[in-house]
């Protein structure tokens, strides 16, 4: 690949998966950091993955193991500062897409990234499958579970919202 391959290549993914990405994390300047440095990485790698055929999965799957890591990494540090409190979330701009991610959150792992990468990547259930390295069947069960779930805690912030309104 090219110098200007990637560039374009860049161009064209990098605004999806950083859109994938904060999805999946709730914080978009993570989320830009996590892709940008999954790039970096594919950079060094440009003959390899794209011979794989697969690039922007190669570089979405980097993204969110740095998000994983970069989360345990920082529950761990503010478990050792607990009095300091965190810096509060900027939330997007966007009411219902911050409440489908804060929705999102609450969801396990496993779960919201089943629902993340097959309903916001657009990937089929065997492509989660692939990337996340669960069996079909489970795919499917975490999808299920997860919808049912993300639907309770939609509905959840739905009535909130009518009751603040009402009163």
């Amino acid at each position: 690949m090219t110098e200007e391959e990637f560039d374009a290549f860049y161009a064209a993914a990098f605004p999806r998966l950083t859109g994938q990405l904060y999805a999946f994390t709730g914080d978009h300047g993570e989320a830009q950091d996590v892709v940008q440095e999954a790039f970096v990485r594919a950079w060094d790698r440009r003959r390899e993955f794209l011979a794989e055929g697969a690039p922007e999965a190669w570089i979405r799957t980097v993204a969110m193991r740095l998000a994983v890591s970069r989360w345990r990494r920082t529950r761990r540090w503010l478990e050792l500062v607990r009095r300091t409190p965190p810096p509060e979330h900027t939330p997007g701009p966007d009411p219902e897409r911050t409440a489908l991610v804060a929705a999102l959150r609450k969801l396990p792992e496993a779960q919201r990234m089943a629902l993340v990468l097959h309903h916001l990547c657009d990937l089929s259930v065997e492509q989660v499958a692939s990337e996340t390295g669960a069996p079909v069947g489970t795919v499917k069960a975490r999808l299920s579970r997860g919808r049912a779930a993300l639907a309770r805690e939609m509905a959840t912030v739905d009535g909130e919202r009518e009751d603040d309104r009402v009163r």
